[in-house]
């Protein structure tokens, strides 16, 4: 039977007949009769990749999968820098079940946070403590924080599942997520005001965003054939993020949402206006390339929506998220219940719904206060509340007497 052997492989420029020339990696790849098979593979240009350790890093994953099976390749070291390699590959490719707003939130803290930092570091080298240090070190929010140490947990899961190494060492990093300040949440008042400095298309956006709750990928995502104007409602098909168009984030998100019947008037108002009616078209369609694409959340904000707030005299940091903070906020001071609240913003589960987004607004908690006080101190309740007082009492004066006869 042929020694597995463990592979370095080759990497070299070739020639190409059009266009610069190529990294090119070859190796043999074990049959299943037990031959070898040589195998090559195109990485990339040199305008891709300039130098040679540029290049050995984009195969550094490709070399793992090789020599997965060999005895030696659990004598080498493998570096951060190749999990992370071999992560991108088959948790972040083509075949990966995450959306694309996540995929590119986890290639930005890898190149700007976790790489620079750890990227040449072996595995068994990272250290819990030096980790949470690390991250406490950092001119970051909580969340952001937070954010870098689960995607580092997922990583190392990443290698305790392909056998890489026995432990994860992110597990005992403590990192809270608590916010350092509380995110704006809008009023009605404020909303209504708002809503008299904006002009279309962000005075509909706004007004089916506060009012719906969606994200903003979602919002600049719909078609006009995804209003059902007759069940008056909303379906969720899609999301759209740097003009990248894919699925919503979760199942949950694809729920209908409902459409009050003054909303569905706006929205058919706005449709009888703008330039793209038609059902296959955009919503809110940008007109500068000819309907073709949605317009740009940071467009609309900063063009419409900021230039409104300083209007209207509004203080705080006003973004697209806002409205949905604002819209789970409206729910629970209106006296709806959790679970409605859930099903209307579309979470997995009601922990994030009232956690993150949900805020008890003054005048609510002032009322709350103001019944409980009622309650004690008002005379329709004086009567009944002396006489609870004095049963209490009573009973007190009944134990005491008790231990003296004992």
């Amino acid at each position: 039977m042929r020694r597995t052997r463990y592979q370095q492989g080759n990497l070299q420029l070739a020639e190409r007949k059009r266009g610069p020339r190529a990294w090119e990696y070859r190796w043999y790849e074990p049959m299943a009769d037990g031959s070898r098979k040589r195998r090559s593979l195109v990485v990339g240009s040199v305008e891709q990749y300039p130098n040679e350790a540029s290049a050995k890093r984009a195969v550094a994953s490709l070399l793992v999968n090789i020599n997965a099976e060999s005895p030696r390749f659990n004598l080498e070291a493998v570096s951060v820098q190749t999990l992370v390699e071999h992560y991108r590959e088959k948790e972040l490719g083509k075949d990966s079940n995450k959306t694309f707003a996540t995929c590119r939130t986890y290639q930005g803290y890898f190149r700007k946070w976790i790489l620079p930092r750890w990227g040449n570091y072996r595995l068994k080298d990272v250290k819990s403590v030096a980790v949470e240090e690390w991250l406490r070190s950092l001119d970051l929010s909580n969340g952001s924080k937070a954010k870098i140490r689960n995607i580092m947990h997922a990583v190392f899961n990443h290698a305790v599942r392909w056998e890489w190494h026995d432990r994860n060492p992110i597990t005992h990093v403590r990192q809270s997520s608590k916010r350092k300040n509380i995110p704006t949440v809008l009023s009605l008042a404020e909303v209504e005001e708002l809503l008299l400095y904006l002009e279309e298309p962000a005075h509909t956006a706004v007004l089916v965003d506060v009012m719906t709750g969606l994200r903003v990928g979602e919002l600049l995502a719909l078609k006009w054939q995804d209003i059902d104007f007759e069940k008056f409602e909303i379906h969720v098909t899609r999301s759209i993020s740097l003009q990248h168009v894919g699925e919503c984030k979760t199942e949950a998100s694809r729920k209908p949402v409902p459409l009050d019947a003054r909303l569905a008037e706006s929205l058919w108002r706005w449709r009888t206006l703008c330039a793209y009616p038609q059902p296959e078209d955009w919503v809110f369609a940008s007109p500068h390339l000819k309907g073709t694409q949605p317009y740009w959340p940071g467009t609309l904000n900063r063009w419409h929506l900021q230039p409104a707030v300083k209007a209207a005299g509004i203080q705080g940091r006003i973004g697209w998220h806002t409205f949905r903070r604002t819209y789970a906020t409206l729910l629970k001071a209106n006296g709806e219940d959790v679970k409605t609240v859930q099903e209307l913003l579309r979470h997995a589960n009601s922990l994030v719904t009232m956690n993150l987004y949900a805020q008890a607004v003054t005048e609510v908690k002032r009322k709350a206060q103001s019944r409980l006080v009622s309650m004690l101190l008002d005379d329709n309740h004086h009567n009944e509340s002396t006489a609870a007082i004095g049963t209490i009492r009573t009973y007190e004066k009944i134990i005491e007497a008790r231990k003296l006869l004992k």
